[in-house]
């Protein structure tokens, strides 16, 4: 089947799917879904490009800002890490560099860690020629200012959950903006304005699987399968149907990580 959606982020390799992994990527297939998984160290790494292998699917490899600490030796990223990132980054399967990012929120890794890992991989990523996929939460300014340092990035700020304000700005960086399921919680009203005027040519779609199912399961385990609840509560929002709603971020996902087309 062609498919129709395309899921820009999900952890296959997330305990929760441990027990039905070969069926959660079916029922997506059947529905006509797209996946791209996404790591968040060296080993989610080595593993999410072993499924995408066994699958057929694209997948991401990189340091995620909460795990940015194990990574640093000497003030630097440990460059036998960044040798092993750098090798995975060549694998067939991966067209980007991520989860990466900078979350200030809880700050499980100190902020300069986060800042030296998050520059090493924006770096690795312009050697390479591929997207960013990066995770944010609490430190726009600095994330906006680490962007503007290195223009001709190309990526996607994935989870968007800020306002109509920094989509703009976002979007004035060639970047994309990624929605799921939180769009659909009652007391998103302020996402839900911004994603309306997110422009079409910058919208993609994602279920950040296993977190964050959209309503009606919310608060159970996420799966590729529910991106057709996001795509439609998504489309309603825009003045959209599905179909148009998919064929606008299906394109553009492929635009962005269209590195290889069998993957999506």
């Amino acid at each position: 089947m062609e498919l129709s959606l395309i899921d820009t982020h999900v952890h296959l390799d997330a305990t929760e799917f441990a027990g039905d992994l070969p069926g959660v990527i079916e029922r997506a297939r059947r529905a006509g879904i797209g996946i791209i998984s996404v790591s968040t160290d060296l080993d989610s790494a080595e593993a999410t490009v072993a499924l995408a292998r066994r699958y057929g699917l694209c997948c991401a490899v990189g340091i995620h800002p909460h795990l940015a600490e194990r990574y640093i030796h000497g003030g630097r990223f440990a460059p036998e890490a960044l040798d092993r990132l750098s090798g995975l980054a060549q694998e067939r399967q991966v067209v980007a560099i991520g989860e990466i990012g900078l979350d200030y929120y809880k700050n499980y890794a100190p902020r300069e860690a986060q800042l030296v890992i998050f520059r090493a991989q924006l770096e690795l990523a312009r050697q390479v020629e591929l997207p960013v996929v990066i995770h944010l939460r609490e430190a726009a300014p600095e994330l906006l200012a680490e962007l503007r340092r290195l223009p001709g990035l190309r990526g996607v700020l994935h989870s968007f959950t800020g306002d109509a304000e920094l989509a703009r700005q976002i979007e004035a960086l060639g970047f994309y903006l990624s929605l799921n399921g939180i769009v659909t919680f009652s007391k998103e009203s302020s996402l839900r304005q911004a994603a309306q005027h997110i422009s079409r040519e910058r919208l993609l779609l994602e279920t950040y699987s296993p977190y964050l199912a959209p309503v009606p399961w919310r608060g159970k385990r996420n799966e590729p399968l529910y991106l057709i609840q996001v795509a439609q509560f998504v489309a309603e929002l825009r003045g959209l149907t599905r179909e148009e709603l998919a064929q606008a971020t299906s394109a553009n996902a492929r635009r962005l990580f269209g590195r290889h087309s069998l993957c999506i």
